[in-house]
């Protein structure tokens, strides 16, 4: 994406411009077709054995508490090739963690790859968190912010497929698009997890979040950091990366985004209606979730309009004739059309997620500096992430 469409710091840290409020709605109704659905076998809430991807076999971390550390991972690559890791902030007080993954953009032409990092290292970490290492969900002094005292574990983005790669040496098409591309996000987190695992033994809850491309990811990941940290709970908040319909999200782009960072690899073999011949299928991963983890609580934030994710999108417009050029982003009619559609049909029939959807076309709440205050129609935001997390019934706000 474009940074002047993404809205986001070159680091994919801040979160700019004014949040608008919009209207509530808690009916839970809507009817999912059945033809859409995902097949599981069995589930971890229901009895089914935990299978961690494992081993997690690292040290665990040691560090300064309350103070935001990096840690280098041998192997962790962005799409450069140049190394990362991951930073940290430890507080031994308590038996919470959150891991967030960052957002910035993705990497499928030479538009969208001109403006997406694709390196993360020490010092670009010492730049985001005086950015923003003590912002939205990352303030340890607002009284407000639920997730003022837990431990936090802030994964750099920096691979251009939303955390959810696993292919190396890779041209993208396009005239002036780059070759030798490094699409391992997902393989990163792998090697993440192998020092966050043994770091936090006695964890008694985790939130996977994430914003913008973070949020794609840490649905992509929810799986397997589901798995690693088994039976204990682990609830999800995915911040304005929602997977429309085939209908909304066009099949063609998606088929690109597979067959680019061969995520369909990383997708779980039980999940079998996330990967169609044509490449559509992929929002069917938000309903393996809800169902294959039925007592877990999930959750979607988005505005109706977002102009970021509209312009991600309108890449799929007629069939993909302009996936390689500047087709113009989805109008903001049809992304809510999608959205609506998401939360009706799919999100709410299976029991497991939440939606807070504020009006308005911007783009990411969880690192604004309003996120603690920040309402739609009465509701605040901060009640609607706690009630995910103290496993709460599931509740629709928005439109």
């Amino acid at each position: 994406m474009r940074t002047q469409r993404l809205g986001h710091l070159a680091l994919g840290m801040a979160v700019l411009g004014l949040l608008h409020a919009g209207c509530q709605s808690t009916d839970t109704g809507g009817t999912a077709p059945d033809d859409q659905g995902a097949s599981v076998d069995g589930g971890t809430d229901g009895g089914a054995s935990c299978s961690p991807e494992g081993a997690f076999d690292g040290a665990p971390i040691t560090a300064t508490a309350g103070e935001w550390t990096w840690v280098d991972v041998p192997s962790a690559v962005c799409r450069t090739g140049s190394p990362t890791g991951f930073g940290i902030r430890l507080n031994p007080a308590s038996d919470k963690l959150m891991i967030y993954f960052q957002g910035g953009g993705a990497c499928f032409n030479s538009a969208t790859c001109s403006s997406n990092s694709g390196t993360f290292g020490s010092s670009e970490f010492a730049v985001a968190k005086a950015v923003a290492g003590q912002r939205g969900v990352f303030n340890s002094s607002d009284a407000n912010n639920p997730f003022k005292d837990w431990n936090l574990i802030f994964v750099p983005y920096c691979t251009g497929d939303v955390h959810a790669g696993s292919a190396t040496g890779v041209t993208v098409p396009g005239s002036g698009s780059p070759t030798n591309q490094q699409f391992v996000g997902y393989r990163n987190v792998g090697l993440f997890l192998k020092r966050i695992v043994p770091t936090f033994p006695s964890v008694s809850k985790v939130l996977v979040t994430g914003s913008s491309a973070g949020g794609f990811g840490a649905l992509v990941n929810y799986h397997r950091i589901a798995q690693a940290f088994c039976p204990r709970q682990v609830s999800l908040v995915n911040d304005s990366g929602p997977i429309f319909s085939d209908t909304y999200l066009a099949p063609c782009l998606q088929k690109r985004w597979r067959q680019l960072w061969n995520f369909d690899s990383q997708l779980p073999a039980d999940c079998t209606n996330c990967s169609n011949a044509d490449g559509g299928g992929f929002f069917n991963v938000e309903r393996y979730l809800s169902k294959k983890y039925s007592a877990q609580r999930l959750g979607l934030i988005s505005y109706t309009q977002d102009s970021t994710i509209a312009y991600f999108y309108g890449f799929g417009q007629n069939n993909c004739a302009g996936i390689d050029g500047n087709p113009g982003a989805l109008s903001g009619t049809t992304f809510q059309s999608g959205l609506t559609e998401l939360r009706d049909s799919y999100l709410k029939p299976d029991g497991a997620w939440s939606t807070f959807y504020p009006a308005g076309t911007s783009h990411t709440i969880l690192l604004d500096t309003n996120y603690s205050s920040f309402s739609t129609a009465g509701t605040k935001l901060t009640d609607w992430m706690s009630n995910i997390v103290n496993q709460g019934n599931p509740t629709h706000v928005g439109p």
